[in-house]
């Protein structure tokens, strides 16, 4: 609770200075609005609904995008930790394209699904699934084998300990990718966005830069920084939910 407290209040502190900064001239710039200018536009926005809208956009590709790249890679590393062969057979494909950037493949990307929701949805998917895979494998490894011998002396088939024994116990390490994930992929829409957009945060953003709008723009990244703090906070309620068990053992 004093670390939380701590840290508003450095978060406080931090906003402060902002508007002190700008307002008292410390930072001699033009492109350094204050905060209450860059809140204003940022209410003005949202009585007209024009930031519900672009917000709108931006939240259903991440979610979209989030959904099938964390369903794949928990899907194939289910299979990757369980069949010993099939994971010597796709790990080195799987190293070897873990390690692109994920703006690297945008313009190759364009080529082929174009500008529209297509692009921004699979960039997504694809810098969540690398995360998701190699979490999902690490917590398979990991189970106990005596859990899974028990339950094979008990004659249990292979779809019952994969569903019973495997991934309940793998399931802190799922939740450990799904949280590296979840700002992942806000960043990555973004990224794409900005790179490919007509609409959503990241196109906002990149439209106040040319067009020497800096509330637009400052306000943009307020809204990111909103969303960011708010999102790991619904998933760490959400972790609690599902694996109470597991903070229990921790606190312990």
């Amino acid at each position: 609770m004093k670390k939380r407290t701590a840290g508003i209040v450095l978060l406080i502190l931090l906003l402060l200075l902002w508007e002190a900064s700008a307002r008292f001239g410390w930072v001699k710039s033009e492109n350094w609005p204050t905060l209450v200018a860059v809140l204003e536009v940022t209410y003005r926005q949202l009585l007209s609904g024009e930031l519900s809208l672009v917000l709108a956009a931006s939240m259903a590709r991440m979610i979209v995008g989030f959904v099938i790249g964390s369903l794949c890679g928990i899907l194939l590393g289910l299979l990757l930790g369980t069949l010993r062969t099939l994971d010597g057979f796709l790990t080195p494909l799987v190293e070897a394209v873990r390690p692109i950037p994920v703006p690297a493949i945008i313009p190759p990307l364009i080529l082929f699904l174009g500008i529209d929701d297509a692009l921004k949805i699979f960039v997504v998917a694809f810098s969540v699934f690398f995360p998701m895979l190699v979490s999902t494998v690490g917590g398979v490894r990991n189970v106990d084998e005596t859990l899974i011998r028990t339950a094979r002396t008990l004659q249990t088939t292979q779809g019952s300990i994969l569903r019973f024994v495997i991934l309940p116990a793998a399931l802190p390490s799922i939740m450990s990718g799904f949280r590296i994930s979840l700002p992942l992929a806000l960043i990555t829409t973004v990224v794409a966005e900005m790179i490919a957009g007509s609409s959503g945060i990241g196109y906002v953003i990149v439209r106040a830069q040319y067009a020497m709008q800096p509330q637009e723009m400052y306000s943009a990244v307020l809204c990111l920084m909103v969303i960011g703090y708010l999102l790991n906070l619904l998933f760490l309620l959400f972790e609690r939910r599902l694996i109470p068990w597991y903070h229990l053992s921790e606190n312990a």
